[in-house]
């Protein structure tokens, strides 16, 4: 009957491929945790590799689509060498990956509004609350917690050949020279116009713009709250003025020395007493 289900489901591509999609030996991903700015990156490598033709909502699932919100079959179709998003943790068949990381507690901020623009929780869950169930990995999703997905490709991956690793500060701070790494990863040897051209067809103004007009059509925000932007603030450190002292903590006391090794401070606790080293500063990396 397993068997049945499945075969239906692909037939009518409706299975969501996800850990399960076929990879093959040219597909470049870009991974991250969510909320971590890996839609923003999709339309950055989308309008870099396709300059004739904007990236648009209505577009985006065809030039970088998304492996948790289509079907095996649709990915199947999609010519080759293909580009595609995904938030999975470590898996040995993604052979080039650009991974994303974001500070763990703007991503907490994030994605408590995501879960409520899903509708998985209330307007009034607390939180707080919310930031336990994040650290414990009590959420609705298939990616680890946050320290687990980040953690399963910076250990395996960081420093080989075929993984670009991108913090979402820095790509905020100096959108066009990491623009410039992905484009040196990809060798598309883009022009210094075409270049500046897609750091500002991708900008969260842009895309904000691209929202307001096709949401209702996105498969990813389609029947979904439309009080809540799925591009939100793109801000760096709004935890610092929005997220409760005793969360952060419980974030910091989580996972400090992985938040210290990606190049983060850390505000409530001493970071000099961890033994790990950072992977590199944000001085080293500009």
């Amino acid at each position: 009957m397993y068997g049945v289900k499945w075969i239906v489901k692909y037939l009518t591509g409706t299975d969501i491929a996800g850990r399960s999609l076929a990879v093959y030996p040219d597909d470049t991903f870009i991974v991250s945790y969510p909320r971590s700015g890996n839609t923003w990156t999709r339309f950055l490598v989308a309008n870099l590799l396709h300059p004739g033709e904007p990236a648009t909502f209505l577009n985006i699932e065809r030039w970088v689509p998304d492996s948790e919100a289509q079907s095996s079959r649709y990915l199947k179709r999609i010519p080759r060498p293909r580009v595609i998003k995904s938030h999975q943790y470590f898996d040995h068949r993604f052979k080039k990956v650009v991974y994303i990381v974001r500070d763990p507690r703007d991503v907490a901020l994030s994605y408590y509004d995501f879960h409520r623009k899903y509708r998985q929780i209330p307007d009034g869950y607390p939180l707080t609350k919310f930031v336990s169930d994040f650290v414990a990995g009590h959420l609705i999703s298939a990616w680890g917690t946050w320290a687990e997905n980040v953690g399963s490709w910076i250990y395996t991956r960081h420093g080989q050949p075929g993984f670009l690793l991108l913090r979402y500060e820095d790509m905020v701070a100096n959108t066009e020279r990491e623009l410039g790494k992905i484009d040196i990863f990809l060798g598309t040897n883009a022009t210094p116009q075409i270049l500046a051209e897609t750091v500002r067809r991708s900008s969260a103004e842009c895309l904000r713009n691209l929202e307001r007009v096709q949401a209702d059509q996105w498969v990813s925000t389609k029947n979904k709250r439309s009080d809540i932007p799925f591009v939100r603030t793109a801000l760096v450190g709004e935890f610092r003025t929005k997220l409760p002292e005793n969360a952060v903590a419980e974030i910091e006391s989580a996972w400090a020395p992985l938040i210290v090794k990606l190049g983060y401070d850390l505000v409530t606790a001493n970071p000099a007493t961890l033994t790990l080293s950072r992977l590199g500063s944000h001085r080293e990396r500009s």
